[in-house]
């Protein structure tokens, strides 16, 4: 299958990277605070704003804001620092990272701030912790310890929006049906470069889909066809003034 060309546009994105063969690439304390410094070094060379982290024994995530096309030159700067600090710690040679890093470019506030809360559940749903506060490779357990938050994120919107709030009551629980729905959608989408900016490429708005229906049986197969081309059951509820649960039941009835 041949890869998803990279978005490298300035803007917002979801950076995720892996160990080689799912190796640990975080063993000790100190190589979680030295890769820290390393993506803010990179930050400021290449004025990037960290907005959330996560920092996993095996992987990490990073929502980002890039101010010009140069996220592979960031990540590049990043990736290769930190293999060299962790191969010459740990006496290894050969591939460090899995791969080339994976990347997703974000297009609305509601995927922005879907992924703030999907970031900050990596080490609940890991079962590491129960409560954000206690896992200290995130951004939310910064905030929700009232600590010091590095550099790069000083501009962060979690930072800034959520620094006086009680964290945990907002990004520390569960991801809904409708949050997983927006993430899978997003990242199944297809997306475009249209006059220099990312766009997500569907075959028409929303209101071109219902101009015609006339009853609830054209209605429900149109609804069909919208998801099909990305739309998530939220979008539609609202455009259609229905409730989540039942366009769910809708989609439901359609899948039978």
């Amino acid at each position: 299958m041949p890869r998803r060309p990279r978005v490298d546009l300035a803007g917002f994105h979801h950076v995720i990277n892996r160990g080689s063969n799912q190796a640990n690439i975080f063993k000790e304390e100190s190589d979680y605070k030295t890769f820290l410094k390393i993506l803010c070094k990179a930050a400021k060379a290449y004025r990037v704003i960290v907005h959330d982290y996560c920092l996993m024994s095996n992987h990490y995530h990073l929502l980002i804001e890039t101010s010009s096309s140069n996220l592979s030159l960031f990540m590049k700067q990043i990736n290769s620092n930190y293999a060299i600090y962790a191969n010459k710690k740990y006496n290894r040679s050969g591939h460090f990272w899995q791969g080339r890093f994976y990347s997703r470019y974000i297009t609305s506030e509601e995927y922005f701030y879907t992924l703030i809360r999907y970031i900050e559940q990596n080490p609940i749903e890991a079962k590491i912790v129960s409560d954000i506060k206690d896992y200290p490779y995130t951004l939310g357990s910064v905030i929700a310890n009232n600590k010091e938050p590095i550099p790069c994120t000083l501009e962060s919107k979690l930072l800034k929006e959520l620094k006086y709030k009680n964290i945990q009551d907002i990004i520390g629980i569960e991801l809904s049906d409708d949050d997983l729905e927006v993430l899978e959608k997003i990242k199944s989408a297809k997306v475009v470069i249209q006059y220099n900016e990312a766009v997500l490429l569907r075959q028409k708005p929303l209101e071109e889909y219902f101009a015609s229906c006339r009853d609830k049986k054209a209605r429900n197969s149109t609804i069909k066809e919208a998801l099909e081309d990305g739309y998530t059951q939220s979008e539609i509820a609202k455009f259609l003034k229905l409730s989540n649960s039942t366009v769910s039941k809708i989609v439901s009835n359609l899948q039978k």
